[in-house]
């Protein structure tokens, strides 16, 4: 089941916004590609991190892919509890797995980095 109280990029990553930050994470589609999470590379609170680019890296038993910031940005949280059990990510994509939280500058540039992602039945339809 997809969120639909969410956005998603074409590279499987989703965003939520809570308050005055997004949350980002990864789809369930995602780590289920991926399979057994070992290792997540996020940023330092404070850092900057912009829509469609590359922000960490996520690591499995299979292979290494690169994180992409569905929103613009700065680093206001990451979740530390990655560095101790980065397997969170394949037991709750959508819940205790987020990545990292986001404060966008502005709401009109918020609003259309939103406009450009995927909804949730559309994301459905992009990994059928």
């Amino acid at each position: 089941m997809i969120p639909s109280d969410r956005r998603y990029s074409k590279e499987h990553e989703w965003a939520k916004v809570e308050g005055d930050a997004v949350v980002v994470g990864i789809t369930d589609y995602a780590q289920d590609q991926l399979g057994d999470v070992v290792y997540v590379e996020l940023p330092k609170v404070g850092d900057r991190v912009a829509q469609s680019q590359i922000f960490g890296v996520i690591e499995s038993v299979k292979t290494a892919s690169d994180l992409f910031s569905p929103v613009s940005g700065a680093v206001v949280e990451f979740n530390q509890s990655m560095a101790d059990d980065p397997a969170q990510v394949n037991d709750s994509p959508y819940g205790d797995g987020w990545l990292i939280k986001v404060k966008p500058d502005d709401d009109a540039t918020l609003q259309r980095e939103l406009d450009a992602l995927l909804d949730a039945a559309a994301y459905a339809a992009e990994t059928a």
